[in-house]
């Protein structure tokens, strides 16, 4: 029995998912801020990732439990329209799309390592351009913008994979963008986002043909330490909008702000 844990799990992708792993008979481990969504046979950690306290307090419970992890999987993320910063003073979408799964995958390394063959799967969009980073001002204190926002996010999680693959070339890790796919499309929307997720529920693919390729990296991941797919087509990992220099900068900063003060080594191997 493999031992998999997903953010996001209770609802859209995250809970498609998890619901077929179940039913292939692994163990799935669901990080949530709602108890009352958690899937029957699922497991269940509760933590609002948009606080980083929250995201090593999760950390914390999982590695006590599962001191062997087989896979991680990435999806929590919220769409705010207007600029939201979290009781810890961090910009929303940076916090909950980026540090949240910064401080997961980084403290779960080592649990991840006594697998036999671990994975992890990052549903993020990847392949953006370097420029979509706003470098100076990465939790857009000034001249926010949504999309500009969720756009960021990311291409921070592919920097992220970058220097992840660096430092853990054992542990797999895939970037997945499934495509526009009809979910809850959870958020706090203004009148015209509200209109255009409107227009991608009727238009988007099923949550079924989203979670087939996610399933299929956790299953038989790629053989490289990082790896990327837009809707099943493998993009390059090796050009300049995945930079390595940008990506240990990157670290270093996050190191800083998510209380991720030392790393865990992955097993040689």
């Amino acid at each position: 029995m493999r031992t998999v844990v997903i953010t996001g799990g209770t609802a859209g992708i995250g809970a498609g998912v998890a619901r077929e792993l179940l039913a292939r008979g692994d163990r799935v481990v669901v990080v949530g801020r709602n108890p009352a969504k958690a899937l029957p046979g699922a497991d269940f950690v509760h933590a609002d990732l948009s606080l980083v306290a929250a995201a090593h307090a999760a950390a914390d419970e999982i590695t006590a439990k599962y001191p062997r992890i087989d896979a991680l999987v990435l999806c929590a993320r919220f769409f705010r329209s207007r600029r939201h910063e979290t009781t810890e003073g961090f910009e929303d979408n940076f916090a909950l799309f980026y540090l949240s799964r910064f401080v997961l995958a980084e403290r779960l390394a080592g649990a991840l390592s006594e697998a036999d063959s671990p994975v992890i799967v990052n549903v993020a969009g990847p392949g953006a351009p370097l420029d979509v980073v706003n470098r100076h001002d990465l939790q857009f204190t000034r001249h926010y913008h949504p999309i500009d926002a969720m756009a960021q996010g990311g291409k921070l999680n592919d920097l992220h994979g970058v220097s992840f693959a660096e430092r853990h070339p054992r542990i797999r890790y895939v970037l997945v963008h499934p495509g526009v796919t009809a979910t809850s499309f959870a958020g706090e929307y203004d009148a015209a986002s509200a209109r255009q997720v409107d227009r991608m529920k009727r238009f988007g693919k099923p949550v079924g043909e989203a979670v087939a390729p996610i399933v299929r990296a956790l299953g038989s991941p790629p053989a490289e330490p990082l790896s990327a797919f837009v809707e099943g087509r493998r993009i390059p990992v090796d050009g300049p909008a995945f930079d390595v220099q940008t990506a240990r900068w990157l670290h270093a900063e996050t190191l800083r702000l998510s209380g991720v003060s030392r790393e865990t080594p992955a097993r040689p191997g």
